[in-house]
């Protein structure tokens, strides 16, 4: 039988992997908690709109959870008319959020002993790609759970990558994103001290892609250059978020973090100059405001 499918979170990512479910069959139940701009065609290709998270429960097998973060998971899954209120044995929860594992572990725990199942499964690539059905994500759960939710995430995924057990998809998806984000300021910061020291940036454009330093995060990086602050859509306080919760997962494991804790400190400084609601790309106007100089052309 074809899983009944809910789901949370209906922003940019979570408008195309909704859409792309229903446009593989998948029976679709979601709630909108304040934007009600991107789900006319969601409605008109028959997915159903309820009232609370508990709701979205009660009419599914399987929800779907893409939120911004471990406090908005909590409270879809805890919350005054949560998913919890209106879960009934059997339920599985997939929570496609960049999250805390921490908190993934305690939500885990706590529902098994209701007889509901807790994965984690979050995402890479953009609202492009989710539009597209070609996200990739990283999914911690038992085998015989990977297997039952596969063909679900590869309604929206062109990559369904099983990394491990319960816990491990929020890990992996904190270590790609640690990784992803250091490239990101560190091309702000080259940027900049190009700038400074009056080398044209387009130069070193030119080298870095010839070479094995070169990148898509880079690429994107260097789009600002052309106008394109939206190159890589990716709110930057998110990403301030997303490195905290990596450096905390660092200090948890005794593992030093030096270049953890800079580059989430570069976060936070762009983020204090006004720029959290941007994308990541505005590292590099960032830049420009603590130096004081023009980087980018406009």
């Amino acid at each position: 039988m074809t899983p009944r499918i809910g789901f949370v979170g209906i922003g940019l990512m979570g408008h195309g992997m909704a859409r792309n479910l229903l446009a593989k069959g998948y029976p679709l139940t979601f709630r909108v908690n304040r934007n009600r701009s991107n789900i006319h065609d969601l409605l008109g290709a028959g997915a159903v709109e309820v009232q609370t998270n508990a709701q979205v429960a009660q009419a599914s097998d399987i929800v779907i959870i893409c939120v911004t973060g471990a406090p908005q998971v909590e409270e879809v899954v805890l919350g005054n008319h949560g998913l919890c209120e209106g879960a009934r044995e059997g339920l599985v929860i997939v929570d496609c959020s960049t999250s805390a594992p921490e908190t993934t572990t305690r939500l885990r725990e706590q529902l098994a002993r209701a007889g509901v199942s807790f994965v984690d499964a979050p995402l890479a690539r953009t609202p492009k790609e989710a539009e597209e059905g070609r996200l990739n994500t990283m999914v911690g759960a038992e085998p015989a759970m990977f297997e039952r939710l596969r063909a679900v995430l590869a309604a929206f995924c062109e990559n369904v990558i099983h990394v491990g057990p319960p816990g491990a998809g929020h890990v992996v998806k904190l270590l790609n994103n640690f990784v992803a984000l250091t490239i990101a300021a560190a091309s702000a910061e080259a940027f900049a001290a190009a700038t400074k020291a009056g080398v044209d940036a387009d130069k070193l454009h030119q080298v870095i892609s010839a070479g094995a330093v070169n990148n898509g995060i880079f690429q994107a990086m260097y789009k600002a250059y052309a106008g394109d602050l939206a190159g890589l859509k990716f709110a930057l306080g998110n990403a301030r978020k997303d490195l905290r919760y990596y450096t905390q997962l660092a200090d948890a494991l005794a593992v030093p973090s030096p270049v953890g804790d800079a580059v989430h400190q570069a976060f936070v400084t762009a983020s204090a100059l006004g720029f959290g609601a941007r994308f990541v790309p505005s590292l590099i106007e960032a830049q420009e405001k603590l130096l004081r100089v023009k980087i980018l052309p406009r």
